[in-house]
């Protein structure tokens, strides 16, 4: 194999694998949002339960 032709394939790889890491970011970053509105969620619903009770959270009740 020539200089120029092994030039080509490792631009290539190197490009294919730009492409592989760019496409591993896109999910991580849709799992991390999802993740987020999931937590926010889970935060939005506990904060609500004890005004759906009628009670006030307070660090010395323990609630059953």
């Amino acid at each position: 194999m020539t200089d120029s032709n092994k030039g080509a394939t490792d631009d290539e790889a190197i490009l294919i694998t730009l492409d592989q890491i760019s496409q591993t970011i896109d999910v991580m970053t849709s799992v991390v949002g999802r993740l987020r509105t999931h937590m926010q969620q889970r935060e939005a619903s506990s904060a609500d339960l004890p005004r759906a009770l009628g009670k006030e959270m307070r660090p010395d009740r323990v609630l059953h």
